[in-house]
């Protein structure tokens, strides 16, 4: 589910942020498959979501992570995405798999 949250000039603050979060997944962890959900709506009234911090669920397949442990992929996806935290993604929820593990 994607929260769509307008700004004065119209814009779709949550859909950018989602395609942001995507593009720097993709770029920085040279990704095949990237899906971002946000799950702002089901935080609300929490004190990260009232600082305007959003609330995201990843999956991220990526070549990188193959023979790399969980801690390392997390560490990896937090890298990529670091300059988002904490004013723009307050949590972040993530499965990391290499092409191998794709189900």
């Amino acid at each position: 589910m994607r929260l769509h949250i307008t700004s004065r000039n119209g814009e779709s603050m949550a859909m950018d942020r989602v395609q942001r979060i995507e593009s720097l997944l993709r770029a920085n962890l040279a990704a095949s498959s990237v899906l971002v959900e946000d799950d702002s709506a089901s935080h609300a009234g929490h004190a990260g979501a009232r600082s305007g911090g959003g609330h995201f669920n990843v999956t991220v397949v990526a070549s990188c992570f193959t023979d790399m442990p969980t801690l390392e992929r997390h560490r990896a996806v937090y890298a990529a995405v670091d300059e988002m935290m904490p004013a723009e993604i307050h949590a972040l929820a993530v499965r990391a798999l290499s092409p191998e593990e794709i189900d």
